[in-house]
């Protein structure tokens, strides 16, 4: 009985670590049928192409691109293929290749469905553009501009401008901004609070970029608030400020709602005013 009760268990080790084999086994198998499906990251190919300067700037490489082009050409992997059309279109390759390569560049961006790339990222910035409308005209004529790019179209990047102090227009392109922001990405960084003069001008910004995980950075968000006009216009006077802040304070309705803690809601009822206000406990 003994003799039996061992075989008994071992026969059940053996199924399960058979299982497991087997379990393990098929989850490879299918890691392996879905790359072979949606492919690889473009980052994992030798001619991603981006390379880091001597100045430890990510550079655009237009040699490693025409590696990737052809060779994407004659070994399908449609995530690679996208990200690489994607970069192309970001660096206005069609302008920087030779005529024969732009024939191959064009058999690319058709085998691949370039033209879709771009009409999935349009339709993917439709919510931040709503939210750029929405939070410009809560402020509004205070000097704080809110836009927004499109980063796949860097010529014609500006599809969202709200309270308009840069004199920028809709449609308007970008110039280095795709590279910094790949730059900051690598490097770890937020672009926020930073300051920028310009001639006379001066201003208080912040860059937010927008990333998918399947082409990277594909928009950005931006504010930019005027301080030259806030230090020379408004405080230029008393009633000028107290105009400011009653446009910043204007609401368009009144709601019943609660949004403090439970703490604070109860600190409300008893006459805390603001979040300072130290004078109830």
């Amino acid at each position: 009985m003994q003799n039996l009760g061992n075989d008994i268990t071992i026969n059940i080790i053996a199924s399960i670590i058979a299982s497991g084999v087997l379990v393990g086994a098929g989850y490879l198998w299918g890691k392996y049928k879905e790359r072979r499906r949606f492919g690889r990251r473009l980052e994992e190919y030798d001619f991603y192409p981006y390379t880091i300067n001597r100045d430890n700037f990510p550079e655009f490489n237009l040699k490693d691109f025409r590696l990737g082009m052809h060779y994407f050409l004659k070994n399908t992997d449609p995530t690679a293929a996208r990200q690489l059309i994607f970069i192309g279109e970001q660096n206005s390759v069609r302008t920087r290749l030779e005529p024969s390569e732009q024939k191959v560049y064009a058999r690319l961006f058709e085998k691949y469905d370039g033209k879709k790339i771009a009409d999935d990222t349009s339709e993917y910035l439709e919510n931040f553009a709503r939210l750029v409308r929405l939070i410009g005209k809560s402020f509004p004529n205070l000097g704080i501009e809110v836009l927004l790019h499109d980063l796949s179209n860097p010529s014609n990047s500006l599809i969202g401008l709200e309270n308009n102090v840069t004199g920028r227009h809709l449609r308007d392109g970008t110039t280095n901004l795709v590279i910094d922001l790949k730059k900051r990405q690598l490097a770890h960084e937020e672009k926020l609070n930073y300051e920028l003069n310009i001639g006379t001008r001066k201003f208080k910004c912040t860059t937010i970029p927008i990333i998918r995980k399947e082409y990277g950075v594909v928009g950005a968000i931006c504010i930019n608030v005027d301080v030259n006009y806030l230090t020379d216009e408004v405080l230029l006077s008393h009633e000028k400020v107290v105009s400011f802040f009653q446009t910043f304070c204007r609401t368009d309705m009144q709601l019943d709602e609660n949004i403090l803690s439970r703490d604070e809601y109860a600190k409300a009822l008893k006459g805390k005013r603001h979040f300072k206000d130290e004078s109830v406990s």
